[in-house]
């Protein structure tokens, strides 16, 4: 998250034109990456705890602590840094960088350009529509550099599209208001909100050692997908959490699982 103070109030569309470089040689290298708070996205947390051959747990317990958000209440998590002066990225040293840079999250990735989602009403359809701006921190010296891009060029290069595109759906739930006469998500859903968006593997054990596949109709080609493919599961979590909080039925109930509900009630 940055400080609203780095954050230029301009618009920027992707064929916007600058300047910018980051190398070993730069008098500033690595400095960004410390007294920031970088929050994970679910792909993050994919690539990090592949990358530290890690489970999700373990991932999430060794290097995140979680936030629940005041307006959406949502937990969200961040990576944990060094308990020290410059509250340094564990994944960071000098003069070596990034340690993880291949798989570095997406903010990373991103810097020095910012990217935001906005929830509009266009033709009558509720649209979210993905905006940049400059991020234009004192200590950094690589606007100052001549190599030049485009907003576009920019994000193809550090593979931000990918990672947009794996966070898509995610980011349209995080944009959901609250069902009338409810002001915050209860503790319940707030657990299942943090499983399904950041631990995976205990998601997958949700999925397939619970009474779940009893209850909803999964085609046998997507549960085999499922159980074979991280970001299959990783997206189906986001189905399953558009279907809990009643944004979109995108899990069908199996009519027998209908039929037992229909006799206890």
């Amino acid at each position: 998250m940055f400080n609203m103070k780095v954050v230029q109030p301009a618009r920027l569309d992707p064929e916007t034109k600058f300047k910018f470089r980051c190398h070993k040689d730069i008098k500033c290298f690595t400095k960004c990456c410390s007294n920031i708070d970088v929050m994970l996205t679910p792909y993050d947390v994919l690539r990090l705890k592949n990358r530290l051959k890690m489970s999700s747990e373990e991932f999430l317990e060794k290097h995140t602590f979680s936030k629940i958000d005041e307006k959406s209440s949502h937990p969200y998590i961040y990576l944990r840094m060094k308990k020290d002066e410059k509250r340094s990225c564990p994944f960071v040293s000098f003069p070596e960088g990034c340690a993880i840079y291949t798989d570095r999250p997406v903010s990373c990735r991103y810097y020095p350009i910012g990217q935001a989602t906005l929830k509009k009403q266009k033709d009558n359809e509720i649209v979210h529509e993905e905006f940049y701006f400059f991020v234009k921190e004192p200590h950094c010296l690589g606007y100052e550099e001549n190599t030049e891009w485009t907003v576009e060029s920019w994000r193809a290069d550090q593979e931000a599209n990918l990672y947009d595109e794996m966070n898509r759906e995610w980011k349209s739930i995080l944009m959901r208001k609250n069902i009338s006469g409810q002001t915050t998500l209860d503790p319940k859903k707030q657990t299942q909100f943090y499983m399904a968006s950041y631990d995976l593997d205990k998601f997958r054990r949700f999925v397939f050692d619970s009474k779940f596949l009893d209850v909803f109709d999964i085609d046998e080609e997507e549960i085999k997908k499922l159980k074979d493919d991280e970001v299959s599961l990783m997206k189906f979590g986001f189905k399953y959490l558009k279907y809990l909080f009643m944004m979109d039925e995108t899990l069908k109930v199996k009519s027998a699982a209908l039929e037992a509900k229909k006799a206890k009630e």
